[in-house]
């Protein structure tokens, strides 16, 4: 019975986790970011590299610096010595500043205007409903000194100006 229990608490509290929704959030941005991926590299792929293709190579893979020689590629296909592939890294930068740029340009700066506007129309909205509260307050304090003014005129007895006493 105890170890029943703790199972079920154990998996209650599992579901618990995986509905908060800040873990459906990750999943679902995991997700489409590997999607994303597949575009920028295929960005990368059809348009950067036939760019960098027309002024030096068409892959950026092959510029590499001898660090120790003999350097090159053996009958297998196999590298001797010692190479520094900077190359490969300056590919890898270039995808990571064209994600990046994607990314901003296409997503957040998009995005950061249309939540700005949101915003603003919001305070907007706020700024007329509390201006008719400020203006409805202001009324009300008008009638109310209007009232006491009238009550005031007629030396306090309490009776509305141009009412006449009974006796």
């Amino acid at each position: 019975m105890v170890g029943e229990k703790k199972k079920e608490s154990v998996l209650a509290g599992f579901k618990a986790f995986l509905m908060r929704g800040n873990v459906v959030d990750l999943a679902v941005a995991v997700v489409i970011g590997a999607a994303f991926t597949n575009i920028v590299n295929s960005i990368v792929k059809g348009i950067i590299s036939p760019l960098v293709g027309a002024i030096g190579t068409k892959s950026l893979d092959v510029y590499t610096s001898c660090l120790k020689g003999p350097c090159g590629i053996d009958a297998k296909g196999d590298p001797i010595g010692v190479n520094i592939l900077w190359g490969s890294v300056l590919n890898a930068a270039l995808t990571f500043l064209i994600t990046a740029a994607v990314v901003y340009f296409l997503m957040v700066l998009p995005m950061a205007k249309y939540l700005a506007r949101q915003e603003a129309r919001r305070k907007a909205k706020e700024g007329v409903k509390e201006t008719m509260e400020i203006t409805e307050l202001e009324v009300l304090k008008e009638i109310r000194d209007a009232l006491v003014a009238q009550r005031g005129s007629n030396g306090g007895n309490g009776q509305a100006p141009g009412a006449r006493d009974a006796f």
